[in-house]
Formats: structure tokens, C-alpha cells, sequence
């Protein structure tokens, strides 16, 4: 690859990380749009980029909960991310070989697929949950963050979204959309930092092969992840997911109309 065509794989995963269109689905429909084929390391590199603008977005509220564990002894938020990280990292450990060698989760028509279902859920939720029982993360309570966790499992699927799968699941467990986004934020550090340890420690070697290009792209995706966090808490605090959902919907047709007529 080129260092434009690194960029802008650092952008797309920057923007769609937080923005609930999901990012790995985002980035298998533009390298099948641009005929692209980067290494499957590569991809997984520049997370990094989007961890670090999550890290560095919230760092006042991670070390409010640092504080709480090791200063208050209140444990209670701590514990709840933690539980909502661990279907989806116990998972993604588990599965990893059938994920990385399986044409299933890189396939654009399971992505297409995704992108409208999950599209459709985000509209019907926006319509049926018109309550917000909850208002803040602390009220969440552990059935919440065991529920919210059980669906994230499904954003291993590329398309549904991670972002998008838990604040669904936070909306219909009564969270308002701000509160599930934050909160689906803060739960995305512990897998994102699980996933980086592992990767650093397994495949390190890529890393040092790679070192220029892995870097620019993950500048562009820490930049545009800081500005695509901000962007989501400020829409949702006035509007909800339909318009995201209509996306999705509408940026499968466009792409499926493409490859219909350039395969």
C-alpha cells in the first residue's frame, strides 16, 4: 500500500470505531470498493490509534474510576465494565483462529447484511424507547452490564458495530442515548487494551517490519477517533440512532448497486 491509501484506512477506522456504522465493516467495504488488500496485521495495528483517542478522550473519568478502586474502595463501575468487556474479549480469544482464517468475517455481503439489520434495529429502537430510566453510569447496575456485554459479543460479526451493538442494548435497558454511549465507550478500554497486549506481545515482529506506515495511519485514526467521540456524545444528547440506522441501510444499497455492476 501507498501512504495515501494508509491514511485513509487510518481515517475510516478513526471515524467509524465511535460512530455506530461499525468499523471493521467499513474498512472490508472499502478495500473491496478501492481493491485494496492490506495485511490482516496491519489492520488490526490500527486500533491502536483509536484506543489511544478513547484513552486520552476520557482520562479525567479513568482516573476518577482508578481512584475509586484504589482510594474509595468502590468497586461498583470498575466491576460493571469489566463484566461487560468479558463476553466479548473471552470470545474473541476463543474464536480468534476461526476469525482470522475464516472468509465468513471478511465477507462484504455478511458486512452489507449487517449493515442493514442492525440499521433497522437503531430506527425501531429510536422509536420504542422514548423513556430513560437511567441517567448516569453509576445507576448501571451488574444485570445491566452482563446484558449489555452478551450483545456486544455479537459486533464480532463485521457490520453490526460494537459502539452500536451496546448502545442499543444500553437504549433498551433504559439508558438514555448519552449515558450508553459513555458508557459503551468505557467499556470498549479493557478489550481494546486486552487485544493491543495481545497483539504486541504475539506479533511484534510485524510491528518493527512496518513501523512508518502502521504509525501515519494510526495518527489519522487518533485524530479522527477524538473528533468522531465528540461528535456522537454531542448529536446524541439532542438526537437518537435512526439517523445511523438509515445510513447503514442506505450505504449497503449504494455499495451492493456497485459491486453489481463492477463484478
Amino acid at each position: 500500500m501507498n501512504y495515501v491509501e494508509t491514511i485513509l484506512l487510518g481515517i475510516v477506522q478513526g471515524i467509524t470505531e465511535f460512530i455506530p456504522v461499525s468499523s471493521s465493516g467499513h474498512l472490508v467495504l472499502f478495500q473491496s470498493v478501492m481493491n485494496l488488500n492490506p495485511d490482516h496485521m496491519f489492520i488490526e495495528y490500527i486500533n491502536f490509534g483509536t484506543m489511544f483517542a478513547l484513552i486520552y478522550f476520557f482520562r479525567k473519568k479513568i482516573a476518577e474510576i482508578i481512584g475509586d478502586v484504589f482510594v474509595k474502595k468502590n468497586y461498583k463501575l470498575a466491576t460493571n465494565l469489566i463484566i461487560t468487556a468479558a463476553p466479548a474479549g473471552a470470545a474473541g480469544y476463543l474464536l480468534a483462529s476461526l476469525i482470522e482464517g475464516s472468509s465468513f468475517f471478511s465477507d462484504v455481503y455478511v458486512v452489507l447484511t449487517a449493515l442493514v439489520v442492525v440499521g433497522l434495529l437503531m430506527i425501531f429502537v429510536d422509536k420504542i424507547t422514548r423513556f430513560n430510566k437511567i441517567s448516569g453510569i453509576e445507576q448501571i447496575t451488574a444485570r445491566h452490564s452482563l446484558a449489555i456485554g452478551l450483545i456486544q459479543v455479537f459486533a464480532l460479526i463485521p457490520g453490526v458495530s460494537r459502539s452500536g451493538s451496546t448502545i442499543i442494548a444500553g437504549r433498551l435497558l433504559g439508558l438514555n442515548s448519552v449515558t450508553a454511549a459513555e458508557y459503551s465507550f468505557l467499556a470498549s478500554v479493557p478489550i481494546m487494551l486486552g487485544v493491543g497486549l495481545k497483539l504486541l506481545v504475539k506479533d511484534s515482529e510485524y510491528l518493527l517490519n512496518n513501523l512508518g506506515t502502521v504509525i501515519l495511519s494510526n495518527i489519522f485514526a487518533f485524530v479522527t477517533g477524538m473528533i468522531a467521540i465528540k461528535f456522537m456524545l454531542q448529536f446524541l444528547s439532542k438526537k437518537g440512532l435512526a439517523v445511523f440506522g438509515w445510513y447503514r441501510i442506505v450505504i449497503a444499497g449504494v455499495v451492493l448497486i456497485y459491486l453489481s455492476f463492477n463484478r
